[in-house]
């Protein structure tokens, strides 16, 4: 990635972890760990976790049926001309490095 990439990268995770906290009904607890950019600057896909795991359907589905309220939200707060369109994934990476974690501290 391109430091130009790393910074809207880093800006965009720091405002959607505060829509999402603002948003969310509060059943779960919603990180952002990361978002990626594409090089264009046209999408990005928000990588979050959820606790409870069993939560995990609910919040996916609350976070993407909110994804033109957090372009309205970012629009003002970003200065690009174009605001990228957000896809929302569970960051299975971050999962696996939790259940290694568990797994590692049980021994």
């Amino acid at each position: 990635m391109t430091l130009r990439q790393d910074k809207v990268s880093e800006l965009l995770r720091t405002l959607v972890s505060e829509f999402f906290a603002r948003e969310s009904s509060r059943e779960s607890m919603i990180t952002v760990t990361r978002v990626n950019v594409s090089r264009d600057m046209k999408r990005s896909t928000i990588y979050i976790s959820v606790f409870p795991e069993e939560k995990e359907g609910d919040a996916l589905a609350f976070c993407k049926r909110r994804m033109s309220d957090l372009r309205g939200f970012v629009k003002p707060k970003l200065s690009m001309k174009n605001i990228p369109y957000f896809e929302c994934e569970i960051d299975f990476g971050e999962k696996n490095r939790q259940d290694i974690d568990r797994l590692s501290n049980a021994s």
